[in-house]
Formats: structure tokens, sequence, C-alpha cells
């Protein structure tokens, strides 16, 4: 069941369903063409790659897009931050920071493919850390302590962010979601769902798993939540050893976010309809944003 927003936001552009494969020492901050927060009533996106919850705790989303980032408050209102940047792929660190990589927009100083860049001011200024040039990371997954797993058409991983390792896995992964211990990595392929207890380092598929095409982990570490191809919404409360359907969204779904801060378990969707929501542990969603 999706209950319709009183705050029905319309766009001129569709959005682009999100295909299941992928395309194939730190420097001081560039200048990135930052501009100042514009509030508008419309989400600027034709296609969005990545979603979370601010860290802040205020309830807001952080929405990674074709155009750079952008906040949307809880009353519906959406704010682009920082420079235009294609944010092919977005995590959001235990501390806070952001992680990205993708495409530099008109007027940004960054390296294309920027590679692996952070920000430690919510969004608004972007500063290279590795692979400038020669990584666009499709996934992303921060790690405790400062280190990342990523997904470039080789799964790579970094304990600080600056060296990389190349590791294996069985599949091609369109999400790459780490648990807050950090070491339980889940990641959806087109073969089914894989999880690795060590990082990233091996990896095993998940048994009687639903096929997802995006995944999260809540702060809990014991809560995860997916959405099948389809849009149907797939919740665990067991580490993601066993499933169950919530609602059904019936729209391809583009990114997935999850918290249970403050409360019970909250889950946003962005599929081709728009930016979904449900307070009630997906049972049903509130449509907050259409394009």
């Amino acid at each position: 069941m999706r209950a319709r927003a009183p705050r029905s936001l319309l766009t001129a552009v569709a959005a682009t369903a999100l295909a299941a494969g992928l395309a194939c020492c730190s420097p001081a901050p560039a200048d990135t063409g930052a501009t100042d927060p514009a509030t508008s009533d419309v989400l600027p996106t034709d296609h969005v790659h990545g979603l979370a919850y601010d860290p802040d705790g205020s309830g807001a989303l952080l929405v990674a897009t074709h155009h750079g980032l952008v906040d949307v408050d809880t009353d519906g209102t959406a704010t682009e931050i920082g420079p235009v940047i294609d944010l092919m792929g977005f995590a959001v660190t235990e501390s806070g920071h952001y992680l990205a990589s993708g495409h530099p927009g008109l007027r940004v100083d960054l390296p294309n493919p920027v590679g692996l860049i952070s920000s430690t001011d919510a969004g608004r200024t972007w500063t290279p850390l590795s692979r400038a040039g020669e990584s666009d990371f499709h996934a992303l997954a921060a790690l405790p302590d400062g280190g990342v797993l990523g997904y470039d058409g080789t799964l790579r991983r970094s304990a600080d962010g600056h060296t990389w390792e190349d590791l294996t896995i069985p599949a091609e992964p369109h999400t790459l979601a780490a648990a807050p211990d950090g070491a339980t990595v889940l990641a959806t392929t087109a073969q089914g769902l894989l999880r690795s207890t060590d990082a990233g380092g091996s990896w095993t598929p998940v048994p009687g798993a639903p096929v997802l095409q995006v995944i999260t982990w809540a702060e809990d570490g014991t809560t995860a939540v997916g959405v099948d191809p389809a849009g149907a919404v797939w919740t665990s409360t067991d580490a993601a050893a066993t499933w169950q359907q919530t609602a059904d969204l019936a729209s391809t779904p583009h990114a997935v976010a999850a918290t249970t801060a403050g409360g019970p378990l909250k889950i946003a969707v962005v599929t081709d309809e728009g930016l979904t929501q449900s307070v009630d542990g997906g049972q049903t969603f509130t449509l907050l944003l259409e394009y």
C-alpha cells in the first residue's frame, strides 16, 4: 500500500532505471566549483545512484544524483548541495563524512573520472583521496576506521582511502553494503545475494535470499533492507540470514536507505516513480517526491 503525500513534485524529465550491470598521499582540496545551496520544489535529477539518511539525525535524506548531491528535508523540500558531480557511487562513513565517485560537471576542477573523493563539510566541497582519473566506483561501501570497499570493474579495498588492494568476487555487484562491524558485507548481483564475513575478501551465496537489486543496512547491525528488480521490498532482522517481503512498490528501484535511529525502522527508496518513504518498517510507503 502506498499513500501519496500532499506535496507531489513534478519534473519534465522521466527517471532512468538503473541497469544491473556496471560500466565500466592526499592532495589538497580541489576547486570544485561549489555554489551556495539552491532550495526548490523540484528534485533535480534524471537518475539516482545513492541514498542515505543524513547522519545528523534530522531524518533528512541525502540523494546522490547525476547532477550532484541533494538534501531532501522531512517536509519534502529539496536542496542542491555543492558542485555538479555525477555521483555514481556514494557512501556515508561512521564519522559522518561522505565518500563518492563519478564524473565532474562543467566548471568543476576534478579529473574524469574523479576516483575516490571525500567531503567533510556535508557535501559542500569535495577532496580527491585516490585513483583520480582512474576509477569510477559504481558501488561503494564505507568500512570502519576510514576503510572503503569499491567496485570499478574490479573489486578493490582500501584501509585508508589512499592505497588499494584488488579482491575477487564471483559476480559483478550492483550494490555493496557493509554492516557497522565492517566485516559483514552484502553484494547484490544478477546471480543472487552474496555475503562476505571478511570485508570482501571472500564471498558465499546467501541461501534462500531473494534476488535483490539494491540493499542497505540499518545502524543496529542486524537489520538489512533490500528491493528486488520488480520493486518488492524485503527486510531481514537477523543479519541477512532470512528475509520477509513487506510492501510492493511495483516500480524499478534505484537506491535504498534505512535507519533505526530514534525509533522504529524507516526505509526510503528511490524508484522510477520518485522518492518514497516508510516509517512503519516497510509496511506502507508515502511518495515524497515525484519526477
